[in-house]
């Protein structure tokens, strides 16, 4: 019986014939594999060219005829144009024109000169410069006097009809007509106060310091007060606290100056005052009080 154990040499050999069966199998595996994969997609092939792009097409207006014929601008010379030729007077206009102006103007041309290079000068005018602090500045005080013709309506006499007489005998000038000579002279809105502090509240009084200024210069200061009798009562007494710096303020000015001369109150309260004796309607209480001898005795006193 033949035994079907191989010997080494036929073992050696067979193995020498597989070794390069091995690879080539395994490639042609490996190619069917990837044939069947990767199989291209079938692509439509044209030998006829692309069609063109189509282009939208916008419709202009045609541009008029005239416009293709517009002349060139000639370029700047840098030459200015001259001046247009001045208007000529006859020698008689001339000289009627010149008098009657210099004769108008001759009084106030200096003082308006004068405060426009005041203010040009300290930045007070319209074109620039710091404002002017009216709560410590002095800017023009006696620099220039007022024109002649404002200088005459602040010193003007009283109408002894304007002024008022209080019950104890003091006579005083109310304080609108005071703002109405200001406004006489200077114009309204040509003046005004400027506080100079802070209202001073104290035991049934306040006051304050006002300064006045006349077309952009300091012309005078004065401290106001005024008396109060409750809280409620404060913000009344300080507006009367400003009438009566204003009062103070217009003496620098000339206004109402008779007020303060003792011969003056002597002899209006000779001419048109007169003492009588009242009676307190609540109190009954009677007492000598001043009025003016066109006036009558008002409420809370009645005549005894």
């Amino acid at each position: 019986m033949t035994s079907r154990a191989m010997s080494p040499m036929q073992a050696a050999g067979r193995r020498m014939r597989l070794v390069p069966r091995a690879p080539t199998m395994a490639a042609q595996c490996t190619a069917r594999r990837w044939v069947a994969t990767s199989k291209p997609k079938p692509y439509a092939m044209s030998s006829t060219p692309p069609p063109p792009r189509s282009t939208t097409t916008t419709t202009t207006a045609a541009r008029p005829a005239a416009a293709a014929a517009r002349t060139p601008i000639p370029a700047v010379s840098g030459e200015p144009l001259p001046d247009a030729p001045p208007a000529t007077l006859s020698p008689a206009a001339a000289s009627s024109n010149s008098s009657s102006s210099s004769s108008s103007s001759s009084s106030s041309m200096g003082y308006e000169d004068a405060a426009a290079t005041l203010s040009s000068e300290n930045g007070a005018g319209s074109g620039g410069g710091a404002p002017i602090d009216w709560t410590r500045s002095y800017h023009g005080l006696g620099t220039l006097a007022f024109p002649p013709e404002a200088a005459a309506i602040l010193q003007a006499r009283l109408d002894p009809d304007d002024i008022e007489v209080k019950p104890d005998g003091i006579i005083y000038l109310p304080e609108i007509k005071y703002r109405r000579i200001l406004n006489t002279a200077f114009g309204p809105g040509g003046w005004g106060l400027a506080p100079r502090g802070q209202l001073m509240v104290q035991d049934r009084m306040v006051t304050r310091e006002y300064a006045l200024v006349v077309h952009g210069r300091f012309v005078a200061q004065a401290r106001g007060e005024q008396q109060y009798f409750s809280e409620d009562g404060v913000s009344t007494a300080a507006e009367g606290c400003k009438s009566n710096a204003l009062m103070r303020c217009c003496k620098d000015l000339g206004i109402a100056s008779e007020l303060w001369d003792p011969r003056y109150i002597r002899k209006f309260m000779k001419e048109h005052a007169t003492q009588v004796w009242v009676e307190h309607v609540t109190t009954k209480k009677k007492k000598q009080i001043w009025l003016r001898k066109d006036d009558e005795v008002r409420y809370p006193f009645k005549k005894s």
